[in-house]
């Protein structure tokens, strides 16, 4: 079977109700980014931060995956599937979709300070004093501004394999994300949606300016009926 690779960001989730990751003022719910995804903001008001992911990770539990993430199953029938995404939800994971690389960490997971391999599944609140079995304080395992990616190489190793790739609901801005399409043959077929697709016209490049939940079926159909 032949290897497709889907690129999904906040595009990709927003149908379903989840905020995009930020507005034209650079804000996210109300804060800077600054704040409440950056060491710095951790370090200065982690009570903040804790209390901006614990509202995050409620609306989280209370949203759905959409037709967009419930089409892309579909491809498994058919296609090696990897789905290398931006977001922090599990929409991906709910929907049924079974290889998810998430770049920028998961909400629904925390992570120990004294060792960042140390990794939990978190559906509650996570409250200062909330401490690893090393008595270190736990944090969102979430990249923040600043951070490595440790998801990177891997992403980019999935990538240069490609066959075809899909790239949906995504600036194609936020880096090193972005720069994952550089990894793919320019001979690689690309399927772009989103309503306001920000890439340049190339061959092979098949450019959707639709919503997820309508741009995503109609790709995975014309897919699956080859």
């Amino acid at each position: 079977m032949k290897n497709i690779v889907v690129l999904t960001g906040a595009g990709m989730s927003a149908e379903s109700g989840i905020n995009t990751f930020r507005d034209a003022n650079g804000l996210w719910e109300g804060h800077d980014i600054m704040e409440v995804a950056s060491p710095i903001g951790w370090n200065n008001n982690p009570e903040l931060v804790l209390d901006f992911y614990n509202k995050r990770r409620s609306q989280l539990l209370d949203v759905k995956p959409n037709k967009a993430h419930l089409s892309l199953v579909e491809l498994e029938q058919s296609y090696n599937v990897t789905i290398i995404t931006q977001n922090v939800d599990d929409l991906h994971e709910r929907a049924g979709s079974s290889n998810i690389i998430h770049l920028h960490g998961e909400l629904l997971k925390v992570r120990s300070q004294f060792d960042e391999k140390l990794v939990l599944d978190w559906k509650t609140d996570l409250n200062i004093g909330d401490f690893c079995e090393h008595n270190s304080q736990l944090r969102p395992h979430i990249v923040w501004f600043g951070e490595d990616v440790p998801m990177m190489e891997k992403a980019i190793n999935i990538t240069e394999k490609a066959e075809i790739l899909i790239i949906i609901g995504t600036s194609m801005q936020v880096y090193p994300a972005a720069g994952l399409v550089q990894y793919v043959s320019h001979q690689t077929p690309i399927h772009f949606i989103d309503p306001k697709p920000a890439i340049h016209p190339r061959e092979h490049l098949n450019i959707l300016a639709e919503k997820a939940t309508v741009g995503v079926p109609k790709v995975v159909s014309e897919l699956m009926s080859f």
